[in-house]
């Protein structure tokens, strides 16, 4: 039986200032999901007590992309760089965390995904990569289409992820916040040559749960090792 992957969906109008709303999440997830032998699912945002009910009905848990986590999860005020948040989509997808970790399903978080969860197990985010101390790479790699790798990564060689990608792997890169403190229970598996956190994993809440800052949904479709990322969460995570 094909795994059943639920994403969490993000929304906006149909038309700026509009009443009209849309559920949704980049087909690409769909998509590479589809390819890997999975059947994606899409969890609209709702009230926190059907969180439960949701996870009960998955495989595995994906966050994708999108807002900035909101900076009240780990004490901070909003900074002026601070970009678009979304309190509700937050408190949603945190209860879908916990609820992946209380019936143990495996959880893959990409860019937003990957800094919520460290938020979620007690982590910090940098709210602008202006505030760390010696950053120097673009990491909003725009106009460079994203199916293109901007920047190197170095990978943890024991990690499932560097034994899959190797210990240097080229990444794309869009994203204006990082990782900060990391989260007690969790490693840094990957990092840029600046410093920036590119990936994180824990294996203590009885369900492996791995995290990437950069898109492989944005590149796997010329780049087979980003379809591997997907076919590695979908066949073993």
């Amino acid at each position: 039986m094909k795994p059943i992957i639920g994403i969490a969906a993000n929304e906006r109008s149909m038309i700026e200032e509009s009443e009209h709303w849309l559920t949704y999440t980049p087909k690409n997830f769909v998509t590479h999901i589809q390819e890997a032998g999975g059947i994606p699912l899409l969890i609209p945002m709702g009230v926190i007590e059907d969180a439960k009910a949701y996870i009960s009905r998955i495989d595995k848990l994906l966050l994708a992309g999108g807002h900035d986590v909101s900076p009240q999860h780990y004490g901070e005020t909003l900074h002026p760089l601070i970009q678009g948040t979304h309190p509700e989509r937050d408190a949603f997808e945190l209860a879908l965390i916990k609820e992946a970790v209380a019936q143990k399903k495996p959880i893959f978080g990409v860019c937003r995904g990957m800094q919520l969860i460290n938020v979620a197990f007690g982590g910090s985010l940098y709210q602008d990569l202006s505030l760390m101390e010696n950053p120097h790479l673009k990491h909003v790699q725009l106009p460079t289409p994203f199916r293109f790798a901007t920047h190197d990564v170095t990978l943890n060689a024991d990690s499932q992820l560097g034994k899959l990608l190797g210990t240097t792997y080229p990444v794309n890169s869009f994203h204006h916040q990082a990782v900060k403190e990391i989260a007690k229970d969790f490693q840094v598996i990957a990092t840029a040559p600046d410093g920036v956190v590119e990936a994180i994993e824990s294996h203590a809440f009885g369900a492996p749960i791995l995290g990437i800052q950069w898109h492989p949904e944005l590149a796997a479709q010329t780049r087979p090792s980003e379809q591997a990322i997907f076919t590695f969460f979908v066949q073993t995570l």
